[in-house]
């Protein structure tokens, strides 16, 4: 029971009909990561994240290897573009990238229970799991095909959400498994934010990829290497 509470309240709302995170037309992003049109994989990039400035640049731990940055188009859109960046020396590399979505109201900076709003910041990533078997995850993974159901109405469109989750740890202890209920900072200020596969339109706070992405991110993403995400709207990231 304690599981199917968590799953429940992951994205950072108690998923019941329309309010979970709904389906939507697939898109084209119009933005990508500064720089998109000219980065190709494996392209050095220099000391410093693209389009993160000083205020954000300065929240990523000195020891962090690799970051997944989440460019949201605008602050009140869903609609994000994901890139994983990896450290080699002192230089970032452009490692991987994919369209993406974010909370169907956007970003805030104070994330509150049921606001739809996925929360501005940067956030470790310790721990991973998912209904499915562990697809080589670096990340300690923990597989419960009941406590990644959805709590949503049958039907294809959420049916392989939880398939492979990673717990961004916004109000959530790290060590434990993503559907843990443990909320340190009190339940009003939501929690349950996870990457997971994406379905194609805004969720309640969680960031969604390609399941392509997510296996990606668990395959790449090393403990040793403290990875983080970096996630909200241009205009803040660049601040």
């Amino acid at each position: 029971m304690r599981h199917v509470i968590s799953t429940a309240l992951a994205c950072g709302v108690l998923l019941a009909g329309a309010t979970a995170c709904g389906p939507g037309a697939e898109r084209k992003v119009s933005g990508g990561a500064p720089g998109a049109a000219s980065a190709r994989p494996g392209q050095t990039l220099g000391g410093r994240l693209p389009g993160i400035g000083d205020r954000m640049g300065s929240q990523v731990p000195a020891d962090t290897g690799q970051a997944v940055v989440v460019y949201g188009e605008h602050p009140d859109s869903p609609d994000s573009f994901v890139v994983l960046y990896e450290k080699r020396d002192s230089t970032w590399v452009r490692t991987a990238s994919w369209p993406a979505h974010n909370g169907r109201l956007g970003w805030t900076d104070d994330h509150r229970m049921d606001d739809e709003q996925s929360p501005v910041g940067v956030f470790t990533l310790t721990d991973a799991g998912g209904a499915l078997a562990d697809p080589g995850s670096r990340l300690r993974y923990w597989r419960d095909d009941h406590a990644y159901a959805t709590m949503l109405p049958p039907g294809p469109a959420h049916t392989h959400d939880f398939d492979y989750v990673i717990a961004i740890d916004y109000n959530r202890l790290r060590g434990v498994p993503p559907f843990d209920w443990s909320r340190p900072d009190g339940v009003e200020t939501g929690g349950g934010i996870w990457l997971h596969l994406d379905h194609g339109d805004g969720t309640s706070a969680c960031v969604t990829v390609p399941e392509a992405g997510m296996k990606t991110l668990l395959r790449t993403l090393d403990p040793a290497r403290h990875p983080v995400v970096v996630m909200g709207d241009r205009e803040r990231l660049s601040l």
